[in-house]
């Protein structure tokens, strides 16, 4: 199972260098660039096998063991090993990585975006599958900033070669937001090794602070909550997302909102909570306060966006839900109770699965429209996808209602114990703020029900007082290789939402496990 693990990891690294190779080992195609994007879902498509097959040899009866582990000696006068396994936390998120991937490169096998050579895209594409992995895989501190790095890089040449309009100013701000967190997230874990003795993550939440100062655990908290709220994105550090999102081929918007954006959330989960328990406690009330404040902003902004006349960008539209999704994974992190974190690591997941095919479908919706802005689409369409594309039109409705939150749906639990989380927080913390939180959570979700509906009645329905100006004879419907790469996405967020027990079931020993004196 070690071995498997670290086959995970490195195997798209392999195929990374191996695309930019002369006579890539890729599928033969109709030329050398139809080659290297099949070599690319090949390698992809093997990483997913290679993840299914440890999940199948996951012992699902202890989720909160270190399972898969390889634990190598790598630098020994500072301590820092090569130190890879998974449990509970880490498997699911790790599933999610390698299935969104291979979609993305499934389907830039038919649509790849206009750039560069296509050596480039599927080597970055390879090399952020790598980082993403390696991430959620890690179990040293200093690998795991390694890891975190590791992203930045490709997604910053995706955005800036293969992006569309405003991709480059995207791609710089992009870039030095996540490297100004990243900076000050490196102090954070130099502090909790050096002065923990180890950079070990496993030995450090056995532990669970006792090695570490009070002070000591505030600086830590403080440094590295600021790296990963900039990634997760926290508001109101979340600026550079929207443009991001914008600007990126539709691929990488996927990967963005589906992969990257988890790697914050689940560093507090792994590192901040157990790792630094007092210091969390003293900065929960704050972090769970920015998390509200960042549910209503995004759903705010989503409203504005979606009315008639403001010229919204679908795309950035649903970069700002995100923001509002991921407050409510923060919430969850911040209650520091089993029931909030479990709704967090479930809304990781959810959010993965379900914004990932939204991308996917607004990316597809300007392939045929040539435009995302709301206003022009309402013209373009004619403001009803439902008559000219119906199969395409209900799924967009499907991933609408499940990103609102819909109960039988993947959307719903997360968000739902997020909030039963703050409703009873932590010892210690204080009720009637959490209870304050709560209900601005509360609130947030029936605006996200108000932007998301807004947005179906414009796109899909139609609204009488619009008048399309060029309304094209047809347009086509869902195709064959779409098909294939959304298909996963709305059966998973099915499945999901109508056995929650699968998801909670690997998460909440482990949750227990890196949360030893919660008694919810």
């Amino acid at each position: 199972m070690g071995l498997l693990l670290a086959a995970v990891v490195v195997l798209p690294l392999l195929g990374s260098a191996a695309a930019l190779l002369p006579a890539p080992p890729g599928l033969k195609g109709s030329g050398p660039e139809q080659a290297v994007l099949r070599h690319g879902a090949t390698v992809t498509g093997a990483v997913l096998v290679l993840t299914v097959l440890l999940v199948l040899g996951f012992d699902h009866d202890q989720p909160a063991a270190v399972q898969a582990e390889t634990d190598i000696s790598w630098i020994p006068a500072l301590d820092i090993r090569i130190h890879f396994g998974i449990d509970g936390v880490s498997l699911p998120l790790l599933v999610l990585s390698a299935l969104l991937t291979f979609l993305c490169a499934l389907y830039s096998c038919f649509k790849m975006p206009p750039g560069p050579s296509a050596k480039g895209f599927v080597a970055l594409l390879l090399l952020l599958e790598a980082g993403t992995l390696a991430t959620f895989a890690v179990l040293d501190l200093m690998l795991f900033f390694l890891a975190f790095e590791m992203v930045l890089i490709p997604m910053y040449f995706l955005i800036a070669r293969w992006g569309g309009a405003g991709r480059a100013g995207a791609a710089w701000k992009f870039i030095l937001y996540t490297l100004l967190g990243s900076v000050v997230m490196l102090l954070g874990l130099l502090l909790i090794g050096i002065e923990g003795g180890t950079f070990d993550m496993v030995a450090l939440a056995s532990d669970n602070g006792a090695g570490l100062s009070h002070t000591t655990q505030l600086i830590a908290v403080l440094a590295i909550g600021a790296g990963l709220a900039v990634k997760t994105p926290m508001w109101p550090l979340h600026s550079w997302l929207p443009d991001a999102h914008t600007a990126a081929p539709t691929v990488g918007s996927v990967l963005l909102a589906g992969v990257l954006l988890k790697m914050g959330t689940y560093g507090f989960v792994r590192i901040a909570l157990p790792v630094a328990p007092e210091g969390m406690h003293t900065f929960a009330p704050y972090l769970a306060a920015l998390a509200a404040v960042g549910i209503i902003y995004g759903s705010l902004a989503c409203l504005a966006l979606a009315r008639r006349g403001a010229k919204g960008d679908l795309k950035r539209l649903i970069a700002y839900s995100s923001v509002g999704h991921m407050g409510f994974v923060l919430l969850g992190v911040a209650t520091m109770t089993h029931t909030g974190v479990n709704g967090a690591l479930f809304a990781n997941v959810a959010h993965g699965l379900i914004t990932g095919l939204l991308f996917f479908l607004v990316g597809a919706l300007k392939d045929r429209t040539g435009t995302t802005d709301l206003d022009q689409l309402a013209g373009a369409t004619g403001a009803a996808l439902y008559a000219r594309m119906p199969r395409f039109g209900g799924l967009l409705v499907f991933a609408a209602v499940a990103s609102l939150g819909l109960p039988g749906l993947a959307g719903f639990w997360g968000e739902m114990l997020a909030l039963l989380g703050a409703f009873d927080p932590a010892d210690g913390l204080s009720r009637p703020a959490f209870l304050v939180f709560m209900a601005l959570g509360a609130v947030g979700t029936l605006l996200t029900a108000g932007y998301l509906l807004l947005v179906v009645r414009r796109v899909c329905m139609g609204d009488p007082e619009e008048r399309p100006e060029a309304v094209p004879v047809t347009l086509p419907d869902i195709r064959g290789y779409e098909f294939a790469a959304w298909t996963p996405l709305a059966v998973l967020t099915v499945l999901a939402g109508l056995w929650p027990a699968a998801l909670l079931g690997l998460t909440d020993p482990a949750v227990q496990n890196l949360l030893p004196g919660v008694s919810r």
